[in-house]
Formats: structure tokens, sequence, C-alpha cells
């Protein structure tokens, strides 16, 4: 038997998760110390994972498969594709800046040194319980990228939603501190939110893996697609249709695309942060990829029938986010918007079946992952000193705070998909795939682009030029934990943008294979290689 390379990468954040949790009361700091160590011990073995990889080689690799529950067909069955692979690197590698961001979310309130929340000593916030749910949905998340059994996906898509409500609704952003019983109760309502509406988004998804089960038989996506090529599995339209349904619901909620994305800005506006990011850069990812790997390779001519209707709904997510995101007066709120915009045009690429926009799409999730993180977490440090969320609390940020404003503006200008930095190389391949397929699609979608420029560039303006407001004058810069959180991910970002060849060449071969499940292939240009070739 091969070592259980991918089974390991995923056990051991929940191990680190079970021995975290352990770490007696006292000991606050051996516990985040620890939780890093996992973290970064993961990270080396997803390295592993994506150096053992073979771009040119099958299509699921490094396979685990074990009976599990032999009466239903369901199996402990693992497999990555070159997109798996991606995200779970991308996943890896944010945790340890997740952990190093939040290392003081979690302490009582009277050793905080987080702004104005200091002095409540009464408070008592469980570090350990904090970073062992970190480390949870770490290894959930893993799974999720790994599993090619639809049961066990299932399993795991819904169970990650326990440890996720938990941070949202125990661990709110410390701006609120000034008043307490509102700040409870505001964090209550973003976390039941976001449970519900992932809750009716599994629940729907049940009942079509349920369907699924009836019509083919089992739970293995490798057979079931492998079935349905060879002729063995032929589903009949509308009972493709409505399985389709069931699982793009579940997917598009996570996702979160309009109209099922309003948990979001609550989730992310309450949440410290560093859980925020774990929100949008990681969790949310499971949504798109599944869309991939699930949607497209389970139900191929269903997803070409509902392409117009999903098109039309990526691009209403493009303009309306980031239209609220140019208004909004709250900083993680604007991020938040800004990050349903952004996921608009990761599913835009996905479904505008070309193999353009399925590349764009997958490194748009990575990219926006990096991205995000970069600009939340430097927001969450800024909004740590001045205990406030308010854009318009803010004045003259650079003249005290040069690094700090520095990064948040490459940050920002990631997200506005500056040349050079990560997401315009995705950005540009969505845009790219889509017009070749949906040229007014292609068309809409650009405006987003222009809105980005505004929001981001708004909001630096008015947080970080102008005079300095008096509560910012003694803001202190950047100190060196959150340079080691920020500047890899400026690095990464930066490195990215000019070469995204190591992850291209990983991606393409899989973004080939979900070609092939839909039996489509790229248009043909307008205008023949052969014409522009005599018109040189």
């Amino acid at each position: 038997m091969s070592f259980p390379l991918l089974t390991v990468t995923a056990a051991v954040p929940a191990a680190g998760a079970i021995l975290t949790a352990a770490v007696p009361a006292a000991r606050r700091t051996a516990a985040k110390w620890l939780a890093l160590l996992v973290s970064l011990a993961t990270l080396a073995c997803a390295a592993v994972v994506f150096a053992r990889f073979e771009p040119g080689g099958a299509r699921y690799q490094l396979v685990e498969s074990h009976s599990w529950i032999r009466e239903f067909g369901v199996r402990y069955e693992l497999g990555v594709d070159g997109i798996g692979v991606a995200l779970i690197a991308l996943t890896a590698l944010l945790i340890p800046f997740i952990v190093l961001a939040g290392w003081h979310d979690a302490d009582p309130l009277a050793e905080s040194t987080s702004g104005s929340a200091a002095g409540h000593s009464s408070k008592w916030r469980p570090t350990q319980g904090f970073f062992a749910m970190i480390l949870m949905v770490e290894a959930m998340v893993i799974l999720s990228f790994e599993a090619t059994d639809v049961f066990l996906f299932y399993i795991l898509f819904e169970a990650m939603l326990i440890p996720m409500y938990f941070l949202i609704g125990g661990f709110g952003d410390r701006a609120h501190a000034g008043s307490d019983s509102n700040a409870a109760a505001q964090r209550s309502y973003a976390a039941v939110k976001f449970l519900l509406y992932n809750l009716i988004g599994g629940l729907i998804m049940l009942a079509a893996v349920i369907g699924l089960y009836v019509v083919a038989g089992g739970f293995s996506l490798p057979e079931i697609i492998a079935a349905r090529a060879n002729g063995t599995l032929d589903m009949a339209t509308n009972t493709e249709r409505w399985l389709f349904l069931g699982f793009f619901f579940a997917f598009a909620v996570k996702a979160p695309l309009w109209p099922l994305h309003t948990w979001l800005p609550n989730a992310m506006g309450e949440a410290t942060a560093p859980v925020a990011v774990l929100i949008t850069a990681i969790v949310d990812k499971v949504g798109t990829f599944a869309m991939l790997r699930f949607c497209l390779g389970l139900f191929p001519e269903a997803s070409k029938w509902a392409t117009p209707v999903i098109v039309a709904l990526a691009l209403v997510s493009i303009v309306y986010g980031a239209l609220l995101a140019v208004g909004q007066r709250d900083i993680k709120r604007l991020i938040a918007y800004a990050s349903i915009s952004h996921f608009g045009f990761i599913v835009l690429g996905i479904f505008a079946m070309t193999s353009q926009g399925q590349s764009g799409a997958t490194l748009y999730m990575v990219n926006h992952g990096i991205s995000t993180a970069a600009l939340m977490l430097v927001a969450g440090f800024l909004i740590s000193r001045r205990g406030s969320r308010l854009i318009a609390d803010y004045g003259g940020v650079q003249k005290v705070a040069p690094v700090l404003a520095g990064t948040f503006l490459i940050g920002g200008l990631a997200t506005l998909s500056l040349p050079g930095l990560a997401p315009f190389v995705s950005e540009f391949l969505v845009l790219v795939g889509a017009f070749a397929r949906y040229p007014v699609a292609g068309i809409i979608a650009t405006t987003g682009i222009v809105l980005a420029a505004l929001y981001t560039l708004v909001l630096y303006q008015r947080t970080m030029t102008g005079p300095v407001k008096e509560e910012v004058k003694k803001l202190p810069d950047l100190r060196p934990r959150e340079l080691a959180v920020v500047a890899p991910l400026i690095a990464v970002l930066i490195f990215l943008g000019v070469f995204p060849q190591p992850l291209t060449d990983i991606v393409n071969p899989s973004v080939r294979h979900t070609m092939s499940d839909v039996q489509q292939k790229d248009p043909a240009p307008s205008v023949p290689a052969k014409n522009l070739e005599a018109a040189k």
C-alpha cells in the first residue's frame, strides 16, 4: 500500500486541532505556537502533494480508496486533480498567516493590545478553542478538495459549518467592544444567518445526493464520470436537471452567488479579520471548486442547459457587488461586497465553457484568496488600532504609518487586478474566455474592473490620504509579527503576477478533462490565423 499522503495532509491539522484544544487553559501562548507549528507542518505536506503531482499524468492522482459504508457503496475515496492541488496549496499557505494575524484575537480582553477593547478584564476568550477550530476547518477544507466520493464530500461540506459558526458568533470584531450587548446580538445574527443559509443549501444538496445514488447506484465520482462517458449510465433529462439544481444551489450559497449572497457581508463584518479571511479566501472556494468538479463532471448536459441563466447571475454578482462596494461606509463590508463581485467573475469563467475561462476561474480562486487575505488582514490591523470599521473615522494614515498604508495600497491594487499582480492574469483569462463564447457577457463583465478601481482607490484616498485626523495621530506602524503576515503575501502576489506558469501548468490539464466531460471545445477565433499572417 502506498503512503496515504492525502490523508496525512488533512490529518495533521485535524490532530493539531485536538492537541491545541487540549492545552491547559493557562498555557495560551503554548496553544498559539502549537497551532502555528501544525499549520506549517500542513504547509509542508501540501508542498509534497504539489511536488508529487504530475500534470501530464492520470486525472486523479495519489488516490486512496477504502470501503466505508459497504451497504450503500460509500467509500473513503480521495484523489486530486490539478485544480484540487492548487486549492490545497492555497489553503495550506494562508492558514499560518491567519494564525499569526489572529495571535491576540482570542486573548482575554485585559491582555489584548487591540485599541479600545483593552481594560475589560472580566471578559474571557478561549484562545485554545479559537485556534483549534481554525485548524479543524483547514482539515475539512483540504479533505473537501481531495474527496472523490460524493457522500464523503457532502459530509465534509456540511461539517465545516459547525466550527465556522462558533468562529463567527463567538469571536467577534473587537471594534464593537464598546457596546457589548449590541455587538453580541450582531455576531449572533451573522452566525445564525451564515448557518441557516448554508444548512438550507446543504439539505437541498442532500436530497440531490440521495437522488444521484438512486440513479447511479453509487457515489464514486470517477466511476460515474466513466459510466457516463462509455454510455452505461444514461440519466433522463429532467432527472439530471433536477439533480444538477440541487447540487448547484448548495454551491451557489457557499460561493456566494447573487441572490444567495446576503449572509457574507454580515459574517465578514462581524468576524475578526483572520476569520473573515478564512471565510472568503478558503471556505467559500469549496463552492466554486465543487461547481467545476461535481456540477460539470456529474451533470454535463444539465450544466450546458443552465449556463445562460448562471452566466446572467454571475454578471449580476459582478456589477451588483461592485456597486454596493462603492457605496459602503464600513471597511470590512466593502471588502465583502468586493468579494461577491470577484466570485461572479469566477462563476462566469467556469460556465463560459472555454478552456481560458475555466483556467482563469481556477487561478482566480487562488489569486483572490491571496489578494483578499492581504487586504483584509492589513485592514484588520488598521481597525484594531483605531477601534472602528467606519471609513469616515480615518484620514492621513499614510503620514503616521507609511508601511501599513503601503501594504494596504498593494492589497487594494491587487483587488482591482492591476497588471503585474496575480489577479490580473486570472481576470484577463476569465474575460477572454467569456468573450470568446458570450461577447455581450464579456463586455458587461468589464464594468466590474472599472467599479473595482473606483471602490479601491476611493477607499485608499479616504483612509490613507488627506489631513491627519486627531484619532489616528498616534497609530503605530506595522509590528514585526504583522509584517511577517503581510510581506510574504505581497511577495506571492508579485511572483504569480509575473510568473503564473507553475499554477497554469498544473491547472490546464484538469481543465481539459472538465471540458471533455461537458463535450465542449473552444470557439474558433473570428479572425483565422492565416488572415492575421497575411495582414502582416
